[in-house]
């Protein structure tokens, strides 16, 4: 079952650090120089100063992790961070804005006992970087504590866990923030103990699929491992055995799910009538568009036409954008060279990754792309070239233009589902759960001394 437990967080005190917007942060790995800046500059016990410290003149490879700790460690000591007396289930809201429509999605976040992935209800979807994965075990080490939720999706048809949880907060006033997207979070803590226990046990023969933070799970595990090989097996209740986590039903009526793009780096250049004559009889290609502006207009083709199957490609050699539909003879190609189930070879995501890029381009092992989350960021990309800093993989930019760009439908949370069950895992940002959650609104310690 899936064993999740209310827990004494650790959360600032606002008559110290001022209101919550001030403090939180987005996931560590959306940030930007530009962005990392503007946390450090907004407030003095921004949460940015943990989850990503910024390095200094003279830093070796781990100086952003200790001093991470260190300020960690001295915000407990004075008090801006502070434990809750009694456990709770904190209950998570979400209100935003996709394309002048508004929603609410619900959740709550608790600690989850750590599983190894195949071996009880706790699913991957999506590959991992093994350079995030050690950055962030770094992170964990050294401050011994889960700094940001890791976001999984369950199968609730009628919402019963959610409503169990909330049942908890009856009247009581949320701490809220708004971020820089406008999005408004909103948070209490839920300690009552009927809804606590009537959440638990309605959430026991739920499978939890990880949607947001497979780095952090996996790291989760790894720093398990690492504390058992030094000092040998863990008790049962031991803190290092859970998960910072926040549960949020498959079917939230705020369940939106939006594309990652890609940037390609590291491939030969081309243009649109080579890229054709290398996808072959695989796919059929039309000219559709010239310039890095045209696409917002071959987004809403492919968004029209709602299929998998049907991707945009840029070749940056000659600036035309083709529009490529993946044939019956394609199909059959990406069956013979793929050992994965169906749902799997229909992936937007895999037929770019798996048959464009490794099988019909030829590249085996090339460099990790440029994800990006909207369409002006990719138009940037190509006008612009690959700009200097830290993406979302661990790999600073080369400064060369993109040769090839992708536009792709999205996973669907359906897709999550089953592929999740099959034991396999998508490309790697195959999904973009919007909105993404805030660090900084409750901390996990994970030493038993905390």
């Amino acid at each position: 079952m899936a064993d999740i437990q209310a827990f004494c967080g650790l959360r600032y005190d606002l008559s110290r650090v001022g209101a919550l917007a001030e403090v939180v942060a987005p996931p560590y790995d959306v940030i930007d120089a530009e962005q990392q800046a503007a946390l450090y500059n907004r407030n003095p016990y921004n949460v940015v100063r943990l989850i990503l410290n910024r390095a200094e003149p003279g830093d070796d490879e781990e100086a952003v992790y200790r001093r991470a700790a260190k300020i960690f460690r001295d915000w407990k000591r004075a008090g801006v961070l502070v434990a809750d007396n009694q456990p709770a289930f904190y209950v998570y809201h979400q209100i935003f804005k996709v394309e002048s429509q508004e929603f609410t999605r619900r959740g709550f976040i608790c600690r989850l006992r750590l599983e190894e992935f195949g071996n009880g209800k706790v699913f991957p979807h999506e590959e991992t970087h093994s350079k995030a994965k050690r950055d962030r075990l770094l992170l964990t080490t050294h401050c011994q504590a889960n700094m940001s939720p890791i976001f999984s999706i369950y199968p609730d048809n009628d919402n019963a866990v959610m409503d169990a949880v909330e049942s908890g907060i009856t009247d009581m006033t949320p701490i809220e923030a708004t971020d820089n997207a406008g999005v408004i979070h909103r948070v209490w803590a839920a300690t009552q103990l009927d809804a606590i226990r009537n959440a638990t046990t309605l959430m026991g023969p739920h499978s939890l699929f990880i949607a947001d933070g497979h780095h952090r799970y996996e790291t989760a595990l790894n720093y398990r491992r690492q504390l058992i090989e030094q000092s040998g097996p863990l008790p049962p209740d031991h803190p290092a055995n859970y998960v910072l986590m926040c549960c949020i039903s498959m079917w939230d009526p705020g369940m939106i799910v939006l594309p990652t793009h890609r940037l390609f780096r590291g491939l030969p250049s081309m243009t649109a009538e080579e890229l054709a004559q290398k996808l072959g009889n695989a796919f059929q290609c039309e000219v559709v568009a010239t310039g890095p502006d045209a696409a917002n207009e071959i987004w809403e083709r492919i968004e029209f036409e709602d299929n998998q199957s049907t991707l945009a490609l840029y070749t940056n050699q000659d600036s035309k954008w083709t529009l490529v539909r993946l044939t019956d003879a394609g199909r059959k190609l990406m069956s013979s060279i793929s050992q994965q189930s169906a749902e799997w070879n229909g992936l937007g995501v895999s037929i770019l990754h798996k048959l464009i890029i490794d099988e019909l381009l030829g590249q085996d092992s090339p460099p990790s792309p440029l994800y990006v989350r909207n369409l002006d960021e990719l138009i940037a990309g190509l006008t612009n070239g690959d700009g200097t800093g830290r993406d979302l993989t661990g790999q600073e930019g080369t400064g060369e233009p993109f040769p090839l760009a992708a536009i792709v439908m999205p996973a669907s949370v359906a897709d999550v589902e089953a592929i999740s069950l099959h034991g396999e895992r998508m490309p790697a940002k195959s999904t973009f759960f919007y909105p993404k959650m805030l660090s900084g609104i409750v901390f996990n310690p994970l030493s038993p001394n905390s």
